[in-house]
């Protein structure tokens, strides 16, 4: 995770942010949907990551102008035109409604302290039904511990999750079969690597075992990626393995 200076001394802004590598690979779009959510989620929190991304981006089409020019396929200019004629295939409904549909099936979890914290442009797609991160229906997952789950593991691997974390609640001891893109959302918590808060980006990988707990007076909300699964260390957390889907 790298330092970067903010560029308001009155604006209120993460102290942790994205290491410069991951935010290279998040320009060029090479990272997998779960960690590119967690890196969007932070930079709708941070200008100074957003004024970092410009500048990745800027030296990219930099390079890509001064590549040669490639021959394009004598048809490629008539393949394009009728493809723009097409007419758009028709959103089977069943599918479309399917995302937004199981949210409101499953059975809301015992409210928490009333939070307001409104959910960030990058969150809304995956939980349309919700304006606030309090109108999401967490399921419990162990004591102190509630989630919504964003992606569930796919073949490649990648998952993601909203993880809700009562004061004072410790995650299972772990660590990381690849890498783990936490952001918090609203509240605090610490590990072994230092204090997180609102729009901070924790990153860890596989030289990282650490045990995350909420240490404020009001619950940690926070979304957490992975692109392999976690290793737990106790018999615990090898127990919610199966439940925890990270």
């Amino acid at each position: 995770m790298t330092a970067r200076q903010p560029t308001s001394a009155q604006a209120v802004l993460p102290n942790h942010h994205p290491s410069d590598a991951l935010l290279v690979a998040y320009g060029a779009g090479s990272l997998a949907e779960g960690l590119s959510l967690a890196v969007a989620v932070h930079l709708a929190h941070c200008p100074d990551c957003r004024a970092a991304l410009a500048e990745v981006e800027a030296l990219g089409g930099a390079l890509l102008e001064e590549l040669p020019p490639s021959p394009l396929e004598s048809l490629s200019l008539s393949a394009t035109l009728a493809r723009l004629d097409l007419e758009e295939a028709p959103v089977n409904p069943c599918k479309a409604g399917r995302a937004s549909a199981q949210w409101g099936s499953r059975r809301p979890a015992r409210p928490g302290p009333r939070d307001g914290t409104a959910l960030p442009a990058p969150l809304r797609p995956y939980v349309p039904r919700a304006a606030e991160l309090d109108g999401l229906s967490w399921q419990r997952l162990a004591p102190g511990v509630r989630r919504v789950e964003l992606m569930p593991r796919s073949a490649a691997g990648g998952a993601a999750q909203l993880l809700r974390i009562a004061p004072g609640t410790a995650l299972p001891h772990h660590g990381h079969g690849g890498l783990e893109l936490t952001v918090v959302l609203s509240g605090h918590f610490a590990d072994e690597l230092g204090r997180y808060g609102p729009g901070d980006l924790a990153e860890v990988d596989g030289d990282t075992d650490h045990q995350p707990i909420a240490d404020s007076h009001r619950d940690c909300i926070c979304l957490i990626a992975t692109d392999a699964p976690l290793r737990f260390t106790g018999l615990m957390g090898r127990l919610m393995q199966p439940f925890i889907g990270l």
